[in-house]
């Protein structure tokens, strides 16, 4: 047994760690070995691209970096994206992987690259673990970085030889874990605020990612309802303002000027509420670069013209908007609250529910997932049309239970992801949403859920095709080409793993099969064919819009 391989896992149990999920290879047999041996749970995936969105959705959830494990050379390769993926949608994630002892990397040697450099641009910190001695330091310090707000992915790479190192170190240990706390925000910026808020005719709240993963709803909510103020969710803070709430005006981000954007359009004051700018460019709430902007937040704003913070107030989110809240006193705001456009989305999917066409009507499945989850079930949505459908129209009611890829808008990541948030809360129903061709880029993953017995559903969405780009070029090119495929069979496909495959062939069959699957204990795969031609008919209605509202 190596002592510097149970070290290292001795320390991630430290850290809290519950379950690694990867691949293991020639070169990290012993870490694997000691894995084993341990309080943490292994998933082996089968491949590593797959393994690193589990780890990323978990973290997601659970505010904790989970770990992905990869051998070296390819394997480590292969995790990339979701290390990248998590760190574009600031989720604490800490990779691990294999590499070459230090007898060889200094030439050209079979299966060696410069993993340190690969992953330096898509993490927090990316290192080569030296010695066993560097150990418990450098995993306390990749925890540290991944969690600390702003999180993000980190990478360990962790040679061959020290796999190897059979050495006993018993000064050595796991260093105590210290969690950096947000400071309280800083009056003087609270007061510049208010000056701004109290000249405001017509303020509106954008609440993003960074309330979320802080869990500022009740702080959001108290503020809102005190001052009558609107807010709007990003996609990645979908949930954080509930949409059955008076004040929620739903959820921005959609490729067109949307319903929501109708909010911001007359606005003179944005209080952006944890939103970073990875998540949508500012522009498209603040073309004209006019409008006063309050920064709340734990950390301060990037750079961007559209986005110049008036006033930053960093700290603790929940604080800084007690704060505010407590400082307006009994301001009124004497602007008509009404937002033009505002009950058009309500309106949406009200009329979706009622579409009986077959195949169905993107907004029939979204309203049909809807009432099939409950409030604080979880929804991962894959990148393409499903998620232009799902992100603007599916009401969310508590943060992180409809989760979208933002910042770097992966396709393929809800059905492993979907894994890793089972896992994190078991007692919600987890469903992956993703179109035909995302699905099937991480379909393997299904043997996965089935061997681990990881109860999980995915419905997809059926078109034949990549529809978002199809959407795309008809918009602007007026024609489309190379976006069709074919399918297989996807009953006989999910019952060659061992589960169960469904196919829809009406309206009225999707919701009683979506609530049969959800309350199963076992894997499900939904196939349901969708009439994409509403894309073109929304975008030409919110065009009409624009021009008479």
């Amino acid at each position: 047994m190596s002592k510097a391989a149970e070290l290292i896992v001795k320390c991630l149990e430290n850290e809290g760690v519950e379950v690694v999920f990867g691949l293991p290879g020639e070169e990290n047999i012993r870490f694997v070995q000691a894995l084993a041996s341990s309080s943490i749970r292994y998933v082996l995936t089968r491949h590593e691209q797959g393994a690193s969105f589990m780890a990323e959705m978990y973290g997601r959830v659970t505010g904790r970096a989970a770990v992905v494990s990869a051998t070296l050379g390819p394997g480590a390769i292969n995790m990339q994206l979701g290390v990248a993926d998590a760190t574009t949608n600031s989720t604490p994630l800490v990779a691990i992987s294999a590499q070459v002892g230090q007898d060889r990397e200094y030439k050209e040697s079979h299966q060696y690259v410069d993993l340190v450099s690969m992953f330096a641009p898509i993490t927090r910190w990316s290192a080569d673990i030296p010695t066993a001695h560097a150990i418990p330091e450098m995993v306390r310090k990749a925890f540290k970085l991944a969690e600390t707000e702003r999180p993000a992915a980190v990478y360990l790479a962790v040679p061959e030889h020290i796999d190897a190192d059979a050495d006993d170190y018993p000064d050595l240990g796991p260093l105590p874990r210290n969690v950096v706390r947000a400071d309280a925000p800083a009056v003087r910026q609270v007061a510049r605020a208010v000056d701004i808020l109290r000249k405001a005719k017509r303020p509106v709240v954008l609440a993003g990612h960074g309330a979320a993963r802080s869990g500022a709803t009740a702080a959001l909510v108290r503020f809102s309802e005190k001052f009558g103020i609107p807010v709007a969710n990003t996609f990645h803070g979908k949930g954080v303002m509930p949409d059955d709430h008076p004040n929620s005006i739903g959820a921005l981000g959609f490729m067109r000027h949307d319903y929501v954007n109708f909010g911001f359009d007359n606005a003179d004051a944005v209080i952006a509420v944890g939103y970073e700018l990875q998540e949508f460019d500012p522009v498209r709430i603040n073309p004209q670069a006019d409008k006063k902007i309050i920064h709340i937040h734990r950390f301060p704003a990037e750079v961007d013209a559209h986005y110049s913070v008036d006033v930053g107030i960093i700290g603790d989110i929940s604080e800084s908007l007690d704060a505010l809240t407590e400082a307006l006193d009994d301001h009124v705001f004497t602007a008509d609250p009404e937002i033009p456009g505002s009950g058009l989305l309500a309106e949406e999917f009200e009329r979706g529910q009622q579409d009986s066409r077959f195949p169905l009507a993107p907004a029939r499945v979204v309203a049909d997932t809807r009432a099939a989850l409950d409030r604080a079930d979880v929804v991962l949505v894959d990148t393409g049309a499903t998620k232009m459908w799902m992100a603007r129209l599916y009401p969310t009611y508590e943060p992180n239970t409809c989760l979208i890829s933002n910042g770097l808008s992966t396709m393929s990541f809800a059905l492993p992801g979907a894994l890793g948030v089972k896992l994190a809360k078991p007692e919600a129903k987890v469903l992956a949403v993703a179109g035909d061709g995302a699905f099937l880029m991480n379909a393997q993953e299904i043997e996965t859920a089935v061997r681990e017995k990881i109860p999980l559903v995915v419905l997809i969405w059926e078109d034949g095709g990549y529809g978002l780009i199809e959407w795309k070029m008809d918009l602007e090119l007026g024609e489309h080409h190379y976006v069709k495929f074919g399918n297989p069979d996807i009953v006989k496909f999910a019952e060659s793993f061992g589960a169960k495959g469904y196919r829809i062939n009406s309206a009225d069959e999707l919701l009683p099969t979506l609530q049969a699957a959800l309350d199963d204990d076992g894997v499900s795969l939904i196939c349901c064919p969708v009439d994409y031609s509403d894309n073109l008919r929304l975008t030409d209605r919110l065009g009409e819009l624009d021009e008479t509202l």
